[in-house]
């Protein structure tokens, strides 16, 4: 574990919960701008996903825009299990769990702490994938792209946290590589309907005005997945 993170709490009392996410959050940062592996073989892979979805839809542009919201969020999601399970296996191999358990650290705050670091990496690569998927799909949005960033940014908050939970359960197991997907992602179909629906309406229009109600869809869902997991990381750090 980063050794600027070892910092023993004073007065033998826990350190506050949001002084230690704020803590894991910017040493996570630091770590991946050094090492920027992660960064880049994820960007890397998320615009082949792209590019191999547009391959096997042809060249049918109409077809391309009507599926193009679906084939971004499906990169994002597949994306998403490298980056999860990169996450927390580095704080797996470096005993970094246990050493914050000896250091009385509130459970919450690391959850928080890995919830945010993971959220911020999806979101940063929206951001890369989106005008790359309008160049490649040829869409036009209709209702702007600050809304479809906002969009991204709160169905990449709803994947970090369910993330990171199954990401801190599975990190033990031989085959997490393969059991992280198979326990988030049916965890995730609200999500991603929902935000697959909005990002839709984005790009193709919404003269029925529907886009409201799924944005509430998408953030209620996100809400409560942390609200959840955010109760239940405890169980997975202290067992």
């Amino acid at each position: 574990m980063s050794s600027e993170f070892m910092v023993a709490p004073s007065s033998g009392n826990r350190p506050g919960v949001l002084k230690t996410a704020l803590g894991i959050i910017k040493k996570d940062l630091l770590l991946e701008w050094r090492g920027r592996a992660r960064i880049n073989a994820t960007v890397f892979f998320a615009i082949l996903t792209l590019l191999l979805f547009s391959f096997a839809m042809g060249p049918n542009h109409k077809l391309l825009v009507q599926t193009a919201p679906g084939f971004l969020w499906l990169a994002v999601f597949l994306s998403s299990i490298m980056s999860l399970s990169e996450s927390m296996r580095l704080e797996s191999e470096n005993d970094a769990l246990e050493g914050l358990r000896l250091l009385a650290v509130w459970p919450v705050s690391i959850f928080w702490g890995k919830a945010v670091v993971n959220a911020l990496f999806l979101i940063g690569l929206s951001i890369i994938l989106v005008p790359v998927g309008m160049a490649i799909y040829g869409i036009e949005l209709k209702l702007g792209i600050e809304l479809l960033i906002g969009i991204f940014a709160v169905g990449c908050l709803g994947i970090s946290a369910p993330g990171t939970l199954y990401s801190a359960i599975t990190i033990q197991a031989r085959a997490r590589d393969v059991l992280l997907p198979l326990l988030l992602f049916p965890i995730l179909i609200p999500v991603l309907l929902a935000a697959v629906k909005a990002t839709s309406l984005v790009i193709q229009g919404d003269p029925m005005d529907q886009l409201s109600g799924w944005l509430t869809l998408l953030a209620g869902f996100t809400a409560v997945y942390w609200a959840i997991c955010s109760l239940l990381f405890h169980r997975v750090v202290e067992d």
